[in-house]
Parts: structure tokens; C-alpha cells; sequence
């Protein structure tokens, strides 16, 4: 089953909104690689991504057994893309009945 979200959120200045996060909002987090924060969310995780806009978010659903979904899926006759395996886990995208799509996958990382 789903079990949570991933939020990322892009931002011109990652370290910043990093040390914010941490610091002011004192969500609990983990350090994945050499400074890499995931943070805590109940029931959710915010990950900050360097990039050079803001207001760019991406949602992903988060399951620990992605094959077990994806069969759970199938049966509702949802459409999914072939998954991929990514650094940080097995990726599949749902297709919204409003032509867009959601992310879901199964991380290979520690969950905060």
C-alpha cells in the first residue's frame, strides 16, 4: 500500500532553505550523502533541491513494495509507466485521468 510522500522542493538557494528547515522549523532529518537532508514529515519527507527558480515542486508516492502496488493498480485499470531503477530507488509514473501524471516508488535510501 502507499504509505507516504516525498516532496521536493526546488530552490535558488538549497543551503539556505536546508538550514532553515532544520534549524527554525527543527523537522527531524537524516543526512543522506555529504549533506543531502531528508526530513520528516508526518506522515511525509521534504527534501530542498538546488535549482534556479523557485515555485517548481514535484510529489512523489512512496510505497515499500512497489511490484505489490503496481499489481493493486492494475486491477483498478490504472496506467503506469514501466518502472526504472533510479540511484535512489524503483521509479514508476500514474497516469492521472487529467493527463497528468503522479510519481511512485519504492526508495532504496533510509526513510527519516
Amino acid at each position: 500500500m502507499i504509505n507516504g510522500g516525498h516532496v521536493v522542493l526546488y530552490s535558488k538557494d538549497a543551503e539556505a532553505d536546508k538550514t532553515f528547515i532544520r534549524d527554525v522549523l527543527k523537522f527531524p532529518y537524516i543526512d543522506v550523502h555529504n549533506g543531502w537532508l531528508i526530513f520528516k514529515l508526518p506522515p511525509s519527507e521534504l527534501a530542498v533541491h538546488p535549482s534556479n527558480e523557485n515555485n517548481r515542486h514535484e510529489f512523489f508516492l512512496m510505497t515499500d513494495n512497489l511490484d505489490a502496488e503496481l499489481a493493486a493498480l492494475k486491477q483498478s485499470n490504472v496506467a503506469f509507466e514501466e518502472p526504472s531503477h533510479q540511484a535512489w530507488g524503483r521509479l514508476t509514473r500514474i497516469h492521472l485521468p487529467g493527463g497528468g501524471h503522479l510519481g511512485l516508488y519504492q526508495p532504496r535510501h533510509q526513510r527519516p
